[in-house]
C-alpha cells in the first residue's frame, strides 16, 4: 500500500493571527448584537506593542471599538509589556470609515458585495469529521491554552503553535510520525525543565487512542 506522510498545524489564542481575528471578530459580534443589519468589514494588524484597526463599518450599534480590543486582548492572557502586549498599557491605533458606496450598491440590492464563499468536506477518520492530523493539533492547542491559563505550568504565554505529522496507508492514518509544540515562555524557563513538564502536562494528557478502521 501507498505509504506518505500528513502534516497539520494548529496555533493558539495568542498567535499573531489569531489574536488579530479574535479582535475583528469581537467588534463584528457587538455590532450585531446591537444592530443585525451592520456591515463590518474589520481587519486589526498587531506588532510589539501597538494593535492597528482599520476598515469600513456601518452600523446603527453604539461600540468602543478601543474597549473591546483591549477587553479581548485581556481576555486571551497579554498582559506583560516585557514578553508581548500588555492590554492596560498598548497603544491602539483605530482608523475605521462607513462603508465605500461603490460596495454599498452591490449589497443594497440583493448582492453579496465582495463576499467570497469558503468550502471543505467531512471524514470519517475522526468523531467530528475532521481529518486525524489537525485534530489532534487542535486538541494540543486546547491543552496548551488551558494549562496556561489555569496556571498549571506557570511559565507559558498566550502565543504558541502546536503540529502534527501522521503517517498513512493507503488513506488511512496509520500512526503518529512527530508532534511539536512551540510556545512563547518567560525568560527564567530553562529547556530541560520546560520539555520534561511539558510532556507531562500537554502530551500524555492528549494520549487518546483511536479506533482502528
Amino acid at each position: 500500500m501507498k505509504k506518505y506522510y500528513f502534516t497539520s498545524e494548529s496555533v493558539t489564542e495568542g498567535h499573531p493571527d489569531k489574536l488579530c481575528d479574535s479582535i475583528s471578530d469581537a467588534i463584528l459580534d457587538e455590532c450585531l448584537k446591537q444592530d443585525p443589519n451592520s456591515r463590518v468589514a474589520v481587519e486589526t494588524f498587531a506588532t510589539s506593542d501597538i494593535v492597528t484597526i482599520a476598515g469600513q463599518i456601518t452600523t446603527n450599534a453604539k461600540i468602543n471599538i478601543e474597549e473591546i480590543a483591549r477587553n479581548k486582548i485581556k481576555e486571551i492572557g497579554f498582559d506583560n509589556s516585557q514578553t508581548d502586549i500588555d492590554y492596560k498599557t498598548c497603544k491602539i491605533l483605530v482608523q475605521i470609515t462607513k462603508q465605500s458606496p461603490d460596495i454599498a450598491l452591490g449589497v443594497d440590492v440583493g448582492g453579496a458585495g465582495d463576499q467570497g464563499i469558503m468550502f471543505g468536506y467531512a471524514c470519517d477518520e475522526t468523531d467530528n469529521y475532521m481529518p486525524y492530523a489537525i485534530n489532534m493539533a487542535h486538541k494540543l492547542s486546547k491543552r496548551l491554552t488551558k494549562v496556561r491559563k489555569e496556571n498549571i505550568i506557570p511559565f507559558l504565554r498566550p502565543d504558541g503553535k502546536t503540529q502534527v505529522t501522521v503517517e498513512y496507508e493507503g488513506n488511512l492514518p496509520k500512526r503518529i510520525e512527530t508532534i511539536l509544540i512551540s510556545t512563547q515562555h518567560l525568560r527564567k524557563c530553562y529547556y530541560r525543565r520546560s520539555k520534561k513538564i511539558g510532556n507531562r502536562k500537554c502530551y500524555k494528557a492528549n494520549n487518546t487512542k483511536r479506533n482502528d478502521r
